[in-house]
């Protein structure tokens, strides 16, 4: 064991409590962590960073985000730039970040993976200031997020809804975007349905793109979409997930330390990490180097995702 009990805070999506698959996961977690690890849940409407400050304050040294993709983005926003480590216990449909890790989906087994894992500083990706730790896009995808967001609040959650709500966007789909975009300090105008910037080696190969290299050099993967009709649009989602985008065909690739986005719009709807928000723009992506630390599983305990 090198990641003390006693120095652990789990910090819990309020989600993950509503159910007995999440509850019963979370229970799992605590047991193998043992009475020294502490459990905090924050609620809809707290502000999360301020409630991982709290716990920092209060003298934990590692805490363990409990949830997603969105929860684990979130408390790493407020542990950039600090000492204190980031754990995580995937709970949430995707897991990207976590499975990206080599880390166990089940709840014991990542909690024995974080108590004999060891500390790794990395770089992270922000927006206008807002950390994302799998990718950040302007386009389509907010869109298709918002869509999710309604089914999942009528039919609950689950890859399949997931997926339907990518087809409904799809369908409805008006027009693509004038964006202005500079790409370390070159600039491209564009007309694009989305543009997507990628910081998850894990994510880029599990849908079989391009563009790994770039973020083992710290740089961003920027994926354009090329502009369709409806019909085209869906042929490329189903070869996205299938693994058969054609980079030049259906997509561009460009890779970039630095990157600002100028739509028509001056507050366009961000994703990051799955949430998302309206930003004003430029919207600025920067890398910053070294700026998390987080608990990685020791060899024994990782496993391929």
């Amino acid at each position: 064991m090198t990641i003390p009990p006693a120095t652990i805070c789990v910090v819990a999506n309020p989600k993950s409590g509503r159910n007995s698959r999440d509850k019963a996961a979370i229970e799992a977690a605590m047991s193998v962590f043992g009475r020294a690890a502490e459990l905090r849940r924050w609620h809809k409407g707290d502000d999360l960073e301020a409630f991982v400050n709290r716990a920092v304050a209060d003298g934990f040294t590692t805490i363990v985000a409990a949830g997603g993709d969105g929860t684990v983005m979130g408390v790493a926003h407020a542990l950039v730039g600090s000492a204190v480590s980031l754990g995580v216990l995937p709970l949430g449909t995707f897991n990207y970040f976590a499975r990206g890790l080599g880390l166990p989906q089940e709840p014991a087994e990542a909690a024995r993976a974080i108590l004999r894992g060891h500390r790794r500083k990395i770089a992270v990706g922000s927006v206008n200031g807002q950390v994302f730790l799998n990718n950040a896009s302007v386009g389509l995808y907010p869109s298709i997020l918002q869509e999710r967001e309604d089914i999942y609040a009528r039919w609950g959650r689950s890859r399949l809804m997931a997926h339907w709500s990518v087809l409904r966007t799809l369908v409805r789909f008006q027009r693509p975007m004038r964006m202005r975009l500079t790409a370390d300090g070159v600039t491209h105008d564009l007309v694009t349905p989305l543009v997507f910037v990628a910081r998850s080696a894990y994510q880029l190969r599990r849908f079989g793109l391009e563009g790994e290299k770039a973020i083992s050099d710290d740089r961003f993967a920027v994926y354009i979409l090329h502009d369709g009709t409806r019909w085209q649009l869906l042929r490329q989602a189903l070869r996205l997930a299938t693994g058969r985008l054609r980079a030049g065909q259906d997509i561009d690739l460009m890779t970039a330390a630095t990157l600002e986005v100028v739509t028509e719009r001056p507050r366009p709807r961000v994703a990051f990490d799955g949430e998302k928000t309206r930003m004003r723009v430029p919207l600025s992506f920067r890398i910053q180097p070294d700026a998390l630390t987080i608990i990685v599983p020791d060899a024994a305990d990782r496993v391929e995702a």
